[in-house]
């Protein structure tokens, strides 16, 4: 687990040994273990790397030149098959000098050639590798998402590297926003790829392959278009075309069969390895699984909070408790969390909207003090329909879709006229016949939602709707350059998705995950010198639930019913049946109290100024709301809240 740099250049002078050791060591924190550098004989290429060794933690350094000497690689990520690819390549007369994976990957492109090699890589990586004959460099990044990869060309010059901070260490690099990226930012809280929040500078697609070349001749530098080695929208319609064909009780075999493969790959380490453990179905199952296959108690660690309506730690105890695992859990006040809020702008170099960022982070400082790897649950809503809001659109297309447009817009009037402190004394009968999940409800808040949604012309815009924070982000943005449209990151789209449900965990696999999910357990862990794996984004997992049908995923409104029924054959059932709630943490009542201070220096109006990125008006109108309870606006607060911080960190 590393982090890597690259830079590729024909002008000569936009490379020096000193600017591309000051790049490598701004990921420090990502490999603290140790740090190197290769350069080619003629300055045209070098390549950084800073290692946290998990593998042959002696012999496994990084750039690593290929046993030919024709390929140099510098890698982050972890390939959990190496072992079998190993043999395989030994079988075929190869022979190593280490036990690292790292070796294994340069041996596999020498035997098979890059794209052959990455298709049979099962692991999460981002790749930089260069061909010393050919004199090209190949950028790749796995299936899903779940390392990083940033790149940038700028005439002569090319960089690449695992974060925007490394490349803003070159004295070539351009400080220019992105408007659209800024825009897509304030709706959606995070920046989906190609875009970066930076003009001309962009992340490589999951699942794709770049390959740059210097021209013999002219010396130019030729960078070809994101190729794809493997597209979730070709694996889904490969899928729906053979759907599986089994009864209920052999899909939780076949599914316990790959997650438990899954699981046992992603517990190799020369390293302690842990758990992170909420105590929902997600992170229960694997932790379930994990205990299975490893006689020792597996390390668990979970984060509780005061306000019951977010702290899932009771829940997570009895879950550790049953299963025997050596389980710490650490209660977290918000005098702590204000504390830590200055690190986030250093871990999220570009904006980054979603506050369980917060409690994220605090929980991967807690794991690393006993472990250096840590298995997670990211990945199970988005595969098994766990998302509530799958069953709030059904219900409310349903409920609403019929009717006219002049009608919905009348009824979304009414609805929004309302305040959400009267809505709530309105409903609050409820209390008698849902006192739990009305607890987590905030009903007044979610029908001031409905009214922002209602007046959606299909199903697909009215859960583009839902994911939205900012519906129309020219509301706060001082230059906008429009509606930044639906999360798309130019995938190939199913030919044969015709279910909508199926559409939305599409949108979901495609954008929300790898935008939002992977972005914040990536740097929140590396952030700590932590490794977090997440065993159902193996893609034989993802491609297996692609082949379920949907009755076997959400079931009467009910959600992740398939993993419900493997997750029983290891936990009662009462121990993890309750209302989602999703890791977050009280962030509402801490902006009114311990990280006030904090917000109002961010949010006054001579800070929103002096980036001019923001309207003055309505965001000190929001805080004004917050502040005084007549609303809770932390989604919306946080999105600008990081915006502000973002820019006193890096303009």
């Amino acid at each position: 687990m590393c982090g890597l740099v690259g830079i590729v250049t024909s002008g000569g002078n936009d490379f020096s040994l000193q600017t591309l050791e000051a790049m490598t060591a701004s990921l420090h924190h990502r490999g603290p273990d140790s740090r190197g550098v290769w350069i080619e004989s003629d300055h045209t290429v070098g390549l950084g790397s800073v290692r946290l060794a998990i593998l042959d933690l002696r012999d496994g350094r990084q750039p690593m030149v290929s046993h030919g000497e024709r390929f140099v690689i510098a890698y982050n990520g972890e390939i959990y098959n190496f072992a079998a690819l190993r043999r395989e390549l030994e079988d075929l007369g190869v022979r190593f000098k280490g036990r690292s994976d790292t070796e294994v990957v340069l041996a596999a492109v020498e035997q098979w050639g890059v794209e052959e090699a990455v298709c049979r890589f099962n692991g999460m990586f981002a790749i930089a590798l260069w061909d010393r004959v050919l004199r090209q460099l190949y950028l790749a990044r796995d299936r899903l998402g779940e390392k990083p990869l940033y790149y940038l060309a700028n005439g002569r010059l090319f960089m690449c590297a695992s974060e925007l901070k490394a490349l803003r260490k070159h004295p070539a690099f351009q400080v220019d926003i992105n408007p659209h990226a800024l825009a897509f930012f304030v709706r959606y809280g995070y920046i989906l790829e190609p875009q970066t929040i930076y003009r001309g500078v962009y992340k490589l697609p999951p699942g794709t392959i770049l390959r740059l070349s210097i021209d013999r001749g002219s010396g130019e530098l030729r960078i070809s278009e994101p190729k794809p080695y493997w597209s979730a929208g070709e694996v889904i319609d490969r899928c729906l075309e053979k759907p599986f064909a089994g009864d209920e009780a052999q899909a939780v075999d076949e599914l316990e069969r790959l997650l438990t493969d899954a699981v046992r790959l992603r517990m190799v380490a020369d390293v302690p390895v842990g758990a992170m453990l909420s105590g929902g179905v997600d992170s229960s199952t694997i932790v379930a699984l994990m205990q299975a296959v490893d006689m020792r108690r597996v390390k668990t660690f979970t984060l509780g909070f005061s306000d019951s309506s977010y702290d899932e730690a009771p829940y997570a105890a009895k879950v550790a408790r049953y299963l025997g695992t050596d389980h710490t859990e650490q209660y977290v006040s918000g005098s702590e969390a204000a504390e830590a809020l200055a690190e986030l702008p250093n871990l999220f170099d570009e904006p980054f909207g979603d506050y369980s960022q917060l409690p994220t982070y605090l929980l991967a400082r807690l794991a690393r003090k006993q472990v250096v790897v840590v298995l997670t649950g990211e990945g199970g809503d988005e595969l098994f329909g766990g998302y509530e809001r799958y069953v709030t659109a059904t219900g409310l297309w349903r409920a609403f879709g019929w009717m006219p447009s002049l009608v919905k817009g009348q009824l979304a009037s009414m609805l929004s006229a309302v305040s959400p402190e009267s809505w709530e004394r309105v409903l609050s009968w409820l209390n008698h016949l849902l006192p739990g999940r009305l607890k987590q409800a905030r009903l007044g808040e979610k029908m001031h939602k409905l009214a922002e949604v209602l007046e959606a012309s299909s199903r697909e815009t009215l859960y583009f709707g839902l994911l939205s924070h900012w519906s129309k982000p020219e509301a706060v943005l001082s230059a906008c350059s429009g509606d930044p449209g639906i999360p798309s990151n130019g995938a190939q789209y199913p030919a044969r998705l015709n279910d909508w449900l199926a559409f939305a965990m599409y949108v979901d696999l495609v954008s929300y995950l790898p935008g939002d999910i992977l972005a914040k357990v990536d740097r929140a862990t590396m952030g700590v010198s932590l490794e977090g794996r997440m065993p159902f984004l193996d893609h034989r997992v993802v491609e297996f639930a692609w082949r379920l049908p949907l009755r076997m995923k959400i079931r009467r409104g009910r959600t992740k019913h398939l993993l419900r029924k493997l997750l029983y054959k290891y936990v009662p059932r009462q121990l993890v049946e309750r209302p989602k709630m999703g890791f977050g943490a009280p962030i509402g009542m801490w902006l009114r109290g311990p990280m006030r201070d904090w917000a109002e220096s961010l949010l006054s109006e001579e800070r929103i100024k002096r980036y001019g990125l923001l309207k003055p008006t309505p965001v000190r109108q929001l805080w004004q709301e917050h502040l005084t309870g007549r609303r809770n606006w932390q989604h919306r607060l946080w999105i600008v809240l990081m915006l502000q911080a973002w820019c006193e960190r890096w303009l």
